[in-house]
């Protein structure tokens, strides 16, 4: 499986994340990292961060991660654990990886941080997995 292909497909195909700046940047079988830099668009009134955005990380890159087993998938449930905030400017990355594979029941598990490596949040993914393959 070509998977740079793969991260390619769904950072062209996925409009609801594209529009919020986060990008696939490696992916494999359970594993997956995504990127995006903190822009004047992603404040809350508190002046950091929404916490979607980083709601929205995790759950890209743990969806990335799931769909580089070549199957569709569907999130059935997600928690995400806010611990720090980011800055107008940094630049944050979510890494998923694989904690548990079934036939039909997937759970990945990310952790979001910043530039510097600190841990802003872990969010943990559960999917359904069909058995409709994925075009790429």
């Amino acid at each position: 499986m070509d998977f740079q292909k793969i991260a390619e497909y769904r950072n062209a195909n996925n409009p609801a994340v594209t529009r919020l700046g986060i990008f696939v940047t490696e992916i494999g079988p359970g594993h997956a990292k995504v990127r995006k830099t903190i822009g004047p668009e992603d404040l809350n009134p508190l002046k950091v961060p929404h916490g979607g955005i980083y709601f929205s990380m995790a759950d890209t890159a743990c969806g990335s991660a799931m769909a580089a087993h070549g199957r569709v998938a569907v999130t059935m449930n997600a928690s995400y654990n806010f611990f720090r905030s980011a800055k107008l400017g940094d630049t944050l990355t979510a890494e998923a990886a694989e904690i548990k594979t079934g036939k039909t029941v997937c759970v990945y598990e990310a952790r979001v941080t910043d530039q510097n490596g600190t841990l802003l949040g872990t969010g943990t993914f559960t999917f359904f997995q069909t058995e409709q393959k994925i075009e790429f």
